[in-house]
């Protein structure tokens, strides 16, 4: 059986109002302006609403792609949600999404692959619609990390923002389309990124709360060594996949961490930077929504035009690595 072609025929973003500088930061704790530009890149990031969740993000951006998309809500028959920040413990936030938006005819589930959940949910899609059992998937990376950090944690809290990116994935014309993945994982042993408690492992109590672990927590150094390997390894893995070489690739969308991570990456996989496409200083850190966002920007832009090559690729807790390639289709 001939695999069908799919790709991405509707894009679209949504970031909260409220803007959240460095300038801010420095109000409530210990820090400045100079000392996060200089070790990330952050000017600026998003922060949702008290009334707010994850959901909301999620279920605005998903609109906007399906209104690109060109087809009806009703047409979408599976969400993939990509967070970290799920609405609620149990009970899936693609579930919620699904009321919010009325895709009364899709099934709903929650991705969590941390920053590369936006590929691994891709990747799913790909899979599912080339094989026939989905038609018209809506895939989303959302996330509200701004009340999932520990704003007294100087080193954590002044990385991250809030938004979503949403994708409607369905078949496209031949040659177009995702033409390679690549989805990878390291158990992190050490807990260099991850929240210690609130789940099975660590239930919340009063002991919990007193100590703040129910806040993310990351050792930095530690991610940075793994990032500044696993993003070229995964663009590799890619571009191998695709019989492609670096010099193919029109435009990257990395995972939107640290500009010296992607500085780093560009140095090992020989692409320019001029093809990098960055604006963690206007976000910061968006987790699953990051690479969406990037992508949805340079797309309002005019960066990205039909048959162009493009990776995305990205790093996150877990550990876990992605990378994809798409000619894109419209």
């Amino acid at each position: 059986m001939k695999l069908k072609n799919v790709g991405i025929i509707g894009l679209g973003t949504y970031v909260p109002e409220r803007i959240m500088t460095n300038f801010d930061f420095e109000k409530i704790i210990e820090t400045s302006d100079e000392w996060i530009r200089s070790r990330t890149g952050i000017e600026e990031r998003r922060f949702a609403s008290e009334e707010q969740a994850t959901s909301d993000l999620a279920a605005e951006a998903a609109k906007k792609a399906i209104k690109k998309s060109g087809i009806s809500v009703e047409d979408i028959d599976m969400i993939l949600l990509a967070t970290t920040t799920p609405d609620y413990p149990i009970q899936s936030t693609a579930c919620v999404v699904q009321e919010l938006i009325g895709a009364v005819n899709a099934a709903a589930l929650d991705v969590n692959a941390a920053c590369s959940g936006f590929v691994y949910a891709l990747t799913m899609a790909k899979g599912l619609i080339s094989s026939g059992m989905n038609k018209n998937i809506l895939v989303i990376g959302a996330e509200v990390l701004s009340k999932c950090v520990d704003m007294q944690d100087r080193n954590t809290c002044v990385l991250f923002g809030d938004g979503a990116a949403a994708a409607v994935v369905s078949e496209v014309e031949e040659g177009y389309g995702i033409i390679s993945q690549f989805l990878g994982a390291e158990a992190d042993t050490k807990g260099s990124l991850r929240t210690p408690a609130g789940g099975t492992r660590k239930p919340l109590s009063q002991e919990v709360l007193e100590e703040r672990s129910n806040f993310l927590q990351m050792k930095g150094q530690d991610v940075f060594k793994f990032a500044v390997k696993a993003l070229p390894k995964a663009t590799i893995e890619a571009l191998n996949g695709a019989g492609l070489e670096a010099e193919d690739i029109n435009m990257v969308f990395p995972h939107q961490a640290n500009s010296r991570i992607i500085d780093s990456a560009s140095k090992r996989l020989g692409i320019s930077m001029d093809k990098f496409y960055l604006n963690l200083n206007k976000y910061g850190n968006t987790s699953s929504a990051s690479i969406g966002l990037a992508l949805g920007e340079a797309l309002e832009k005019g960066l990205v035009k039909k048959g162009d090559m493009i990776a995305l690729t990205g790093f996150g807790a877990g550990l876990t690595y992605a990378s994809m390639i798409i000619k894109w289709c419209y």
